[in-house]
């Protein structure tokens, strides 16, 4: 049985103390595959890092992460732009608009979005959404770029059944993480009228930890938590929620 966590900031200062050995107790159940997004420049060189470290197990995006879009995002994106050009990535993110922590920057924040959309379609690579308090603004920007060649996952899903149907039709994946074990998460209600086809798994850690850690730093091992909720959910053996999602996984990054 392999796990793929595919959206696990494994850099979080949350880490520094134990990274390797939190790392390790994910791998020794499983869980191998980790799929690492960018925030902003300033952890380029920790995330490039990990993957020397973890070469079988680490894949890297790039992005300009939508909280971190600010007045120098012009040089935030340029850096982006040549990370890609540089080297390979499995796929540009996160990157979106989040209207939870800072309306005033949306107009910015819409520019940097459909840059790095484009970025992802000249390097043929999906994209990977952050969405927070920012369904209708997210949708405007896909509806206006949407194209066949548009593909990713709209990370860590906490809309509506129909938000679901939505996103999933701009070829969206859905990553499902922690929220589905919480009691007012409410994403449970509806995902099993959702094929599994369209799910993939993902932690956020250390963000997002699942019932029973609800509260505490996040890590990947805690993943498991995710899939006996699923297992649950769609009446499904564990083993098989995790060979379905990981070969989603794969479908979207290639690898």
């Amino acid at each position: 049985m392999v796990i793929t966590d595919t959206h696990t900031h494994l850099y979080s200062e949350a880490f520094d103390e134990d990274r390797h050995e939190m790392i390790e107790r994910a791998i020794k159940e499983n869980i191998s595959r980790f799929f690492i997004p960018a925030i902003d420049s300033t952890y380029t060189d920790s995330m490039l890092q990990l993957e020397k470290d973890f070469p079988e197990n680490i894949f890297l995006m790039m992005g300009l992460h939508p909280t971190h879009v600010k007045d120098n995002f012009k040089e935030e994106l340029q850096h982006v732009e040549e990370m890609l050009a540089k080297r390979s990535f499995y796929a540009v993110g996160e990157i979106g608009i989040d209207l939870y922590w800072d309306k005033t920057t949306l107009s910015i924040q819409q520019e940097a979005f459909k840059y790095q959309i484009e970025l992802a379609k000249k390097y043929k690579l999906p994209i990977v959404i952050h969405c927070r308090e920012a369904f209708d603004e997210i949708f405007e920007v896909l509806e206006d770029v949407n194209h066949d060649e548009l593909f990713g996952i709209f990370h860590c899903f906490t809309g509506t059944l129909e938000q679901a149907h939505q996103a999933m039709s701009y070829n969206m994946k859905l990553g499902i993480g922690g929220v589905a074990t919480f009691k007012n998460g409410k994403i449970d209600k509806f995902l099993n009228e959702i094929d599994l086809k369209h799910i993939v798994l993902e932690t956020d850690s250390p963000y997002l930890s699942p019932v029973p850690y609800r509260g505490k730093r996040n890590e990947s091992v805690y993943i498991l938590k995710v899939l006996e909720k699923l297992s649950e959910i769609y009446g499904l053996p564990v083993e098989d929620i995790a060979e379905i999602t990981t070969q989603n996984s794969k479908d979207v990054f290639k690898i």
